[in-house]
């Protein structure tokens, strides 16, 4: 079941369906250096479980930010890549690190006082 928040732009809440799963963000953003198969995803982000890596890679294709790419053998190779949709994240993963910097300097200079 999709959430919707009346009021909100429906172009925002459809990007944060595609962010609010868990580990989303961290593949989009693992995959900006380029094209990378399963096993490399996997030690990149080591705490993922291979079968939420496996969803999560089914899901982002269906949403159209990754695209699976196969590569004919033997033996035959599986690579993952960002669409031109999943390209455009770049600006996103950007401004989120802006933030999350803030909110540490924040958190900082409250634990000083």
């Amino acid at each position: 079941m999709k959430r919707t928040c009346e009021g909100l732009c429906p172009r925002f809440q459809e990007a944060m369906e595609v962010l609010a799963k868990p580990w989303t963000g961290l593949i989009v953003a693992t995959l900006e250096d380029g094209a990378l198969r399963f096993s490399e995803l996997g030690v990149r982000i080591p705490t993922i479980g291979d079968r939420i890596l496996s969803t999560r890679l089914k899901d982002l294709e269906v949403q159209g930010v990754v695209r699976r790419v196969v590569h004919p053998g033997p033996p035959v190779r599986v690579e993952y890549e960002l669409t031109p949709a999943g390209k455009r994240f770049r600006a996103v993963y950007e401004a989120i690190a802006e933030w999350g910097s803030a909110l540490a300097s924040q958190r900082e200079s409250a634990a000083e006082l």
